[in-house]
C-alpha cells in the first residue's frame, strides 16, 4: 500500500493500541510499515506532530452531545469518552496536553461548550461542568486501566486472594465489600462509572436550576 498521511496515522494508532505509547517511535513505525523511518517525516515533521494527530483521531471517535436534553447528551458523551479511552489506553494523559490541537479536538470542545451554553449554563458554570465531567471521566479511565483485573471473574480472584491473606478479621469492611459486592456474579468495575456520573449530572442540574 502506498504511503500517505492516513496510512501512517493508522499504523501509528495500531502500534500505540497494541504495544503502548512507549513503543511508538518513528523507527518502530517505519518497521511496521516496511519503510525507512526517515520517509515518515514527509508526512509528520516530528513525533509530537504525530501524537497530536493521534489525539485528534481519538477525539473524532467520541460522541458529541448533540441529541436530546443536555443531561442525557452529556451522559452519552461521557460514556462514549470512557469507551474510547478503553480502546486507546495510551491516550488518557494526552487528551488535554496538546498545544496544537487538531480540528476534531477543537470541534469536540466547541460542541460540548455550545451544548452547555445553549442549555442555559453561564460561562462560569459551563467551565465548572466541563472540568467536573472530564476530570471524573479521565480519572475513572486511568483508575480502570490501572486495576489488576479486567473481568468480573478476575476481580473475584483478586479479592479472594487478598481475603486469603487472613485480612478479614483486621479489615472487616474491606472483606465486606469484597464478598458482598466485588465477588458477586456479574460484577464489573465499569458499572461504577455511571453511578458517579449521574451524581455529577444531578449536581449540575441543581446548579443550573439555582441559577435560573
Amino acid at each position: 500500500m502506498p504511503l500517505s498521511r492516513a496510512v501512517v496515522l493508522k499504523a501509528a494508532m495500531e502500534v500505540a493500541d497494541r504495544e503502548g505509547l512507549d513503543r511508538l517511535s518513528m523507527r518502530r513505525l517505519g518497521a511496521a510499515l516496511g519503510v525507512e523511518a526517515m520517509s515518515l517525516y514527509n508526512y509528520f515533521a516530528s513525533k509530537d506532530e504525530l501524537l497530536a494527530a493521534l489525539v485528534d483521531v481519538v477525539f473524532s471517535e467520541i460522541e458529541l452531545p448533540q441529541r436530546g436534553g443536555w443531561k442525557s447528551a452529556m451522559r452519552r458523551r461521557a460514556i462514549s469518552a470512557l469507551d474510547v479511552l478503553m480502546r486507546h489506553r495510551w491516550a488518557v494523559g494526552l487528551l488535554e496536553s496538546s498545544t496544537r490541537p487538531g480540528p476534531a479536538n477543537l470541534g469536540h470542545h466547541e460542541g460540548v461548550l455550545k451544548r452547555l451554553r445553549e442549555a442555559g449554563f453561564s460561562v462560569a458554570l459551563t467551565a465548572h461542568a466541563y472540568s467536573a465531567l472530564d476530570s471524573y471521566t479521565y480519572g475513572f479511565a486511568l483508575q480502570q486501566i490501572s486495576l489488576p483485573f479486567g473481568t468480573g471473574e478476575q476481580a473475584s480472584e483478586v479479592a479472594e486472594s487478598i481475603l486469603g491473606q487472613n485480612v478479614a478479621d483486621r479489615y472487616p469492611y474491606l472483606a465486606e465489600i469484597a464478598t458482598e459486592h466485588v465477588m458477586k456474579p456479574g460484577y464489573s468495575y465499569r458499572n461504577e462509572f455511571e453511578f458517579g456520573l449521574d451524581l455529577i449530572l444531578d449536581g449540575l442540574s441543581r446548579a443550573l436550576e439555582k441559577r435560573h
